[in-house]
């Protein structure tokens, strides 16, 4: 059996479709665009990347998007400065600031300064505490949110599934784990101290690696039939590489993302989609 492979990208270019005609409908209707700030500070190559492609994608659906570069001497003031502004700007719904930032800035505070209804990102205290208890009028972060959306464009039902993610970060890991639970599956959560991983993992219906490993999810660790998802983006000798030793796994896999082309353009689409609900919350 091989694996039938998850289009990431394919199903990207779907919902960023589907958010661009509904917000032409929504600027014929009353003139108004959803509108995401996305701050930039220092020069970080892959951050750099990272925005250019959140700006492009913002401007083909329609929405108005502001991409503020700041220099590599920021202070936490003046960012804050910068994010409140935001905060105040009623043609801005979705306020983003690109991380990693520079070690003088302290991160925590910039990031619990957004608005929670502009917290597109799904970082903001407020925002996982409404993930956590099962509201769905937060915002999710984005990753886990295109992995849930992967789930459903493929009919791949979680309800009553055993589902273990490796990787416990506040970005992928944990609130993967809240939106598996919410769907109705049974989570584990594996990380660097878990004993026996491999064990854990073929057991498992659904496999979500977010460990940032390349080939850390062998062959052996899944179950016939298992679902594996790959949230890995790791550079190896100038390649990139997921988590899941993908060839392999794809031998005994019902289905599996690859990596480039698989959760990857779901980040951004969910950034619009997170976006357009934040613009439509507040109308």
């Amino acid at each position: 059996m091989t694996a039938a492979k998850i289009d990431g990208k394919a199903l990207a270019q779907k919902v960023r479709g589907e958010l661009a005609e509904k917000v032409a409908e929504m600027k014929a209707k009353n003139g108004r665009v959803p509108g995401l700030a996305v701050v930039l500070v220092g020069e970080d190559p892959a951050s750099q990347v990272y925005v250019r492609m959140k700006g492009k994608a913002c401007d083909e659906a329609g929405f108005k998007s502001v991409i503020d570069r700041m220099p590599e001497s920021t202070t936490t003031e003046e960012l804050l400065a910068k994010v409140e502004a935001y905060n105040n700007d009623e043609t801005i719904n979705g306020i983003l600031v690109q991380l990693p930032l520079p070690d003088q800035i302290d991160e925590k505070k910039v990031l619990y300064a957004i608005k929670p209804e502009k917290d597109v990102d799904g970082f903001h205290p407020v925002s996982v505490g409404l993930l956590n208890i099962g509201e769905t009028k937060g915002f999710a972060p984005c990753t886990p949110a295109g992995v849930m959306e992967m789930f459903k464009e493929y009919n791949i039902d979680v309800e009553g599934k055993n589902a273990v993610v490796i990787g416990r970060s506040n970005i992928v890991g944990k609130p993967m784990a809240a939106l598996l639970t919410r769907a109705n599956a049974t989570v584990t959560i594996c990380h660097s101290r878990t004993k026996d991983i491999a064990s854990i993992c073929r057991d498992a219906d659904i496999i979500v690696a977010a460990i940032g490993k390349a080939k850390f999810v062998t062959a052996d660790m899944v179950k016939e039939g298992a679902v594996v998802i790959d949230v890995g983006m790791n550079r190896v000798d100038e390649k990139l590489m997921g988590d899941v030793d993908y060839e392999a796994a794809a031998e005994k896999a019902s289905y599996i993302t690859p990596v480039p082309g698989g959760v990857g353009p779901m980040t951004i689409a969910m950034l619009l989609a997170n976006t357009y609900r934040a613009f439509e919350q507040s109308l």
